[in-house]
């Protein structure tokens, strides 16, 4: 396995951001609308910009492995939006896209190529959470195959609001029954919803 190799779809080429992406950057990460359902706070400034990819990628690129793209159109390989795997114990699998491309079919189509890279690379499984408030995330899951497994509350840091997920997992070994239990175990509130 390589640190985020560079993979490419029909319209798309998923790649390494590097140190010319900060204002792309900025613009993916600077957006209210797309920043509410993530956990940190919109940036502000190119400043932001370049200490925000020095903090989430330019280190995680330095790492034997790893799975943080940059989502570019092949059109000028410019960064609109990003899609990236925890290398921690859940694998978690996020995603996040400019608003003007929404609803293009782009991040499911990035996180499709994705998770067939992962799915050769050897991983057992992923998981992958949403804000019950953001069902159109949840969609984005069910389209990768992933399945529902409960729902639990979080004091979400560093915005330190309350939160309800819906954990996600796809099982790459057949073992569909394995959960990754974690969050479940230390959510004081957690239960599974039978009407998804």
């Amino acid at each position: 396995m390589t640190n985020t190799p560079t993979l490419e779809t029909e319209r798309l080429i998923l790649r390494q951001f590097n140190e010319k992406d900060m204002e792309a950057l900025l613009a993916i990460y600077k957006d209210k609308e797309v920043n509410t359902y993530l956990p940190w706070f919109p940036l502000t400034s190119i400043e932001e910009a370049k200490a925000f990819y020095k903090d989430h990628y330019a280190v995680a690129y330095q790492q034997p492995y790893g799975y943080r793209y940059a989502v570019c159109l092949k059109e000028d390989n410019v960064p609109i939006g990003y899609v990236h795997v925890s290398m921690e114990e859940a694998h978690d699998f996020g995603y996040g896209l400019r608003k003007e491309f929404w609803h293009q079919g782009i991040i499911s189509e990035a996180s499709k190529a994705v998770v067939e890279q992962l799915r050769k690379d050897g991983f057992r499984f992923i998981t992958a959470t949403h804000d019950v408030k953001n069902s159109r995330s949840g969609n984005v899951m069910k389209q990768l195959g992933m399945q529902y497994k409960y729902s639990y509350e979080e004091q979400w840091q560093p915005k330190d609001i309350l939160v309800t997920f819906r954990l996600y997992q796809l099982n790459f070994d057949g073992l569909n029954d394995r959960v990754y239990d974690k969050y479940w175990n230390t959510s004081k509130v957690h239960f599974i919803e039978t009407d998804l």
